[in-house]
């Protein structure tokens, strides 16, 4: 079974074998998690990014990590839904994109991976049900994973989290 930590702070230095990016279907860059990804690995992301584009919501797919630190190897590109009140399968594809991201990775050989909070920011999915969902599909996932950190930019993100977390361990 995956071990899943929460932790706070930076995607981007993570010691694990690939980190997800949350990111939009251009798989060019963006804002918040993907502008931050985009930056630290440098502009060959945003073009091997382009090459695999689109990239519907829900799907996963990887380029290299380019000049990211190592470990890190793979960016796993995934498209997360945008939030209009759940009514349009939200809760289906947030899920879906954890599962494939998971696949993209078993896929590719990574034993640890790092997770942003999916679809939280512009995208504008409830913080709160985007954690149950993250942890939720993680745990309930197969997959040949063996470490998953559920990566929280900020306070609030890491203290949803971690109370979704518990509540499925406790």
């Amino acid at each position: 079974m995956v071990s899943v930590e929460v932790v706070r702070g930076d995607i981007t230095a993570e010691n694990v074998d690939a980190i997800v990016n949350a990111a939009n279907s251009s798989l060019r860059g963006g804002g918040g998690v993907d502008g931050a990804i985009h930056r630290a690995a440098g502009p060959r992301l945003a073009e091997a990014g382009g090459a695999l584009a689109p990239c519907p919501p829900g799907a996963a797919v990887a380029t290299p990590a380019f000049d990211l630190d190592p470990p890190i190897r793979h960016v796993i590109h995934t498209v997360g839904p945008v939030w209009h009140g759940g009514t349009r399968g939200e809760p289906e594809l947030l899920a879906s994109c954890y599962r494939a991201s998971l696949r993209v990775a078993d896929e590719l050989g990574a034993r640890s991976v790092a997770f942003p909070a999916i679809s939280t920011g512009v995208y504008g999915y409830p913080p709160d049900a985007a954690a149950r969902i993250a942890v939720d599909t993680v745990l309930t996932t197969p997959t040949e994973v063996e470490r998953v950190r559920l990566v929280a930019f900020g306070a609030d993100t890491y203290e949803l989290l971690s109370a979704a977390l518990r509540s499925r361990t406790e």
